[in-house]
């Protein structure tokens, strides 16, 4: 892992807590589980904080712009959030690392070649690169806390099958809440220095209950009989895989465990993320938080916008037929365009370049599934949209995200229930936004509260201002 160096206040280098090299953990004597490391890595950031505020907190990011305000905060920076930071032209990056470096250096199941989650969420947490016996006993643990109540699964047996899936999952997160170590333990007194222990284990907690949840969900909305349970020798995503049925196809798991990956963490400021963040800043336990943050993503900006591109390809699909020329695919596109509609799964708020989650997701196509036609039709939309976009002025970003693509994947292995997708989504959102809540409880960060102003404010604020 790469070193990433902090300036102190004397202005002399000093190595971050997260500069750890991962070849110093494979060669220990003994292995330390996530929550001794991270325990271990607590009072240095802490440290690291507070030289950081010390040498910089008065410095000024640049004005903020009345446009800004009206426009969703677009571009404002407001938040810190240290398990990933997306660049307009680079794309995401985990704790200092691209996508194609997690896929080169996160331990992979036997056999397999994308990246298991269980690593990046390691990585997340702690800034380094975990070994192969560090994640199997996460993949152990995940699948020792994977029991929900049997109230909620009351919950969830008793939800009729129309209601989406999102607004059952939030119900059965929300409700998690019951069983909450941080919850009890605010109860019952705990200091604030030690906020994060119960913390952390609501966050395990959540990430390890989801397949059962998730799975449970799709069961009782789609079919497919009884349950299976979670088997301890697994890994995350095989088990997440095989409670919805599909553990069976290898190509699935290791499609789950690039999709779960991938769609982790992007950093705080899209609306899951910061909605968590932001809950979670008056204290409300990570299952509340997390609640919200299902909330956000159910949103058609947000979440389900992989299902609009589906929609979207299938009804060109279906009006040009499969092998659809270039010239009729541009057609279908300028078509769109001008019955006032978007091109779903083109541009980004922020990236101006390819989606570096998309190129994931197109290599893994290449490689298990070159032939399917819905394949080959995004990858034709890949080479077309953009240059129409940019000749209808319609994008600052003409290019892919990762919604253009993760679709087409899951109906190719027969997953096609759509309003399903975004329940996946929220799965694999979990690692990142429970890594920031433990990071924000260790680190003492306080509640969220912004300055709002009224349109009358402004008006006035600027009046007989140039």
């Amino acid at each position: 892992m790469s070193t990433i160096f902090v300036r102190s206040v004397l202005g002399q280098s000093r190595r971050s807590v997260f500069a750890a090299p991962a070849r110093l953990a494979s060669t220990s004597a003994k292995q330390s589980t996530l929550k001794e490391r991270l325990a271990d890595l607590i009072p240095a950031e802490i440290e690291n904080v507070k030289a950081t505020r010390a040498a910089h907190g008065k410095k000024s990011f640049g004005p903020v712009i009345v446009d800004q305000l009206y426009g969703g905060m677009r571009g404002l920076p407001a938040l810190i959030w240290d398990g990933s930071v997306l660049d307009a032209d680079e794309g995401i990056r985990f704790r200092g690392k691209t996508i194609p470096e997690c896929q080169e250096l996160l331990p992979k199941a036997p056999g397999g070649s994308e990246p298991l989650p269980e690593a990046l969420f390691w990585l997340l947490v702690t800034g380094e690169v975990p070994t192969q016996e560090q994640v199997a006993t996460l993949s152990k643990e995940w699948a020792a806390r994977s029991a929900i109540p049997e109230f909620v699964e009351e919950i969830l047996d008793r939800c009729p099958p129309t209601l989406h899936p999102m607004s059952q999952f939030s119900l059965a997160v929300t409700a998690l809440n019951h069983d909450s170590a941080f919850a009890k333990a605010y109860a019952a007194g705990i200091s604030k220095k030690e906020y994060w222990g119960p913390v952390f284990e609501d966050c395990m907690d959540l990430i390890a209950k989801l397949p059962n949840i998730a799975g449970r969900i799709y069961r009782n909305v789609y079919g497919g009989g009884k349950l299976p349970a979670i088997d301890a020798e697994k890994d995350y995503s095989w088990n997440l895989a095989t409670l919805l049925g599909f553990g069976d196809n290898k190509e699935f798991v290791e499609l789950m465990r690039l999709y779960v990956t991938i769609h982790s963490d992007h950093e705080g400021g899209n609306v899951s993320a910061h909605t968590g963040k932001l809950v979670a800043s008056a204290l409300s336990d990570p299952f509340l938080a997390f609640g919200a943050s299902l909330n956000g993503l159910a949103g058609p900006l947000h979440g389900l916008a992989n299902q609009e591109v589906l929609v979207w390809l299938r009804k060109m699909q279906s009006k040009l037929g499969e092998n659809a020329s270039d010239e009729a695919v541009k057609e279908y596109v300028w078509s769109t365009l001008k019955a006032g509609q978007v091109v779903p799964g083109y541009g980004h708020a922020v990236l101006r370049k390819t989606d570096p989650r998309y190129m994931a997701q197109r290599e893994f196509a290449l490689k298990h599934l070159p032939d399917d036609p819905m394949f080959k039709l995004v990858a034709q939309v890949f080479k077309i949209v953009p240059d129409i976009l940019l000749a209808a002025g319609k994008a600052k970003n003409p290019w892919p995200n990762v919604d253009a693509h993760s679709g087409v994947l899951l109906a190719h292995y027969g997953l096609t229930e759509m309003q399903f997708y975004t329940v996946l989504f929220g799965v694999s959102r979990a690692f990142g936004v429970s890594a920031q809540l433990i990071w924000d409880r260790a680190l003492g960060a306080p509640i969220e509260r912004p300055k709002s102003y009224s349109t009358a404010a402004i008006q006035k604020m600027f009046a007989n201002k140039q």
